[in-house]
This record gives structure tokens, sequence and C-alpha cells, in this order.
């Protein structure tokens, strides 16, 4: 992807020189039906390795708009990132820079104004509207404080775990977070979470499921207009967006876990799935295009 040498994005509030973490003490407690709706979701994450809560756990931190672990918090001083890292840094907010105004435009055109979203950059944990942020967390949304939250070290675990690296990854997942804020600045997200409190497991998994997919095709809407306002494609850059939504679709995942797929557990959507709205996205480059609940 060629970024260097461009505009980096304002909204980015980076905290990778301070870790802040929970130090006890007592938090306000979710609801009885609020934990009831969680537990299966927590279950899942809870009993599988570090990628099941990759890229789509931001749809997960919507339904946690709670701190269970602490309302108090400390910090501590860090060494400083590597230059790799500052680089890494650099390169999301840049991606993040052309994502912001590519939204722009779209919501523009549909008579409406795009309210940026802020990024998070730590490392190892902090804290934000919705409660305690951990690396094994992996990249998420948070609609509480409307910010996405990113560890730069999730992007190694991505290449190391799951074989799915390259910058034009990176730019995928960020793109897909964000396609989350635009989610919850457009309603989706709440109305799909009031509707899952009127149907059961099933039914609440397979609208999750339409929520991500979206995301999906979002990132690839954004990655099409990106390339006809900043030609800013390299050849395999697609690929690898197809690689890293292959690599993370729940079908995988639960391979990788367990041995087998359970796909009325799906939350995410299967690997075939995230790949194919990643491409309508690209190829239709429209918001008409990316229509997963009809």
């Amino acid at each position: 992807m060629i970024w260097k040498d461009r505009e980096q994005s304002s909204n980015v509030d980076d905290r990778r020189y301070a870790n802040t973490g929970s130090s006890g003490g007592g938090g306000s407690m979710p609801s009885l039906g609020t934990m009831m709706f969680l537990f299966p979701i927590i279950k899942k994450l809870l009993g599988t390795k570090l990628g099941m809560g990759i890229v789509a756990i931001g749809a997960v931190a919507y339904f946690m708009g709670f701190n269970p672990f602490s309302s108090n918090s400390s910090s501590q001083s860090l060494s400083k990132p590597s230059a790799q890292e500052d680089e890494q840094a650099k390169f999301i907010s840049t991606v993040l820079r052309d994502v912001e105004i590519v939204w722009g435009d779209i919501f523009k055109a549909h008579g409406s104004v795009y309210k940026e979203p802020k990024m998070v950059l730590y490392r190892g944990n902090t804290t934000g509207g919705c409660g305690e942020a951990k690396s094994d967390m992996g990249p998420f949304y948070c609609p509480a404080d409307e910010s996405v939250y990113i560890d730069l070290g999730f992007f190694d675990e991505l290449q190391k775990k799951h074989n799915a690296g390259g910058d034009f990854a990176v730019a995928y997942v960020l793109a897909h977070e964000v396609g989350h804020h635009v989610q919850n600045r457009d309603g989706t997200l709440r109305k799909v979470h009031n509707a899952q409190g009127k149907v059961g497991e099933k039914d609440g998994n397979a609208l999750q499921v339409k929520v991500e997919l979206q995301a999906d095709c979002y990132a690839g809407l954004w990655a099409s207009n990106a390339q006809k306002r900043f030609n800013i494609l390299e050849a395999g850059d697609i690929d690898e967006a197809l690689n890293t939504a292959s690599a993370i679709g729940d079908d995988t995942l639960q391979k990788e876990a367990q041995g087998y797929a359970v796909p009325d557990s799906f939350t995410h959507g299967s690997s075939a799935e995230r790949s194919s709205w990643f491409k309508k996205g690209f190829e239709g480059g429209t918001l008409e295009s990316c229509d997963t609940f009809r």
C-alpha cells in the first residue's frame, strides 16, 4: 500500500508510553438480563485461542458498555516503542485519515455529516468507555466513546498465528472496525441489539453475523473509494485483505480451536462469507452494495 509522506489523522490518542490497568475495587455491575445475554458469547471467547477474539470483538464490546473489572485505574511507565512500532503507528494513522476522508465524502453525498471516531493506540492494556481493553482482545470498536482500540502487537500475532500479514491486512482490520462506527452512527448497532433481545441465541447469532459481514463490506467499500481518490493499492494488497478475512472466519477459527465448526454458533461469518462481502464492497463501492440485511 502506498502511504508514506501522506497526511495522518489527528484523531489518534497514543497511550503506548503509559500502561493503564485495573487496580481492583468496585465497578458498576451489568443487569441480570445483560449478563444472561452476554454469557454465551463470553463463554466462547474464553474457551478459544487468541484469534477467536480478533476483529469482530468490537461487536462484543458494543454490548459490554461497562467495566466488569474496576472503575479505578493506575498507570506505570513503559519502555519507548521500537522504531518499527512507531512506523506502524504512522502507517495506521495514515490509513485512518484515508478512511475519514472516504466516509466523510459518502456521508456528505447522502446528506449527512460524518463524525470521525478516535483511535486509541496502547500496549498491554488500557481503559475506555467499554471497560478494560487488553491486547489479547484484538482491535475493537467501542460505541460508548466512539473509539477504535488497537494494540499494534496484534498485527504481529495476525502474521504468526494466522499467516495473514501485510500492510493492507492491517488497513482492512482498521477499516472493518471503523465500519462498526458507521453502523453506530446510522443506528444499525442499536437496531440489531434490540432485535436480538426478542429472539433466541441462534437467530441472535445470525443477526450478529450480518453486522460483521456488513463491516467487512464497508472495508471493501473504503478500499474501492480510497483507490479511486488516492491510488493507494499495490500488487497483492487486495489478496492480503481477502486472506485475512478468510483466516478469521468463524469456521476456520473454530476448527483451529476445537477441530470442528458449529455454524449455529457463528457470530462473525464463515471464511467464505467474510471474503465474499469484502469483495462485494470493493467491486460495488456503494452503501447499497453492502446491505447484508436484505
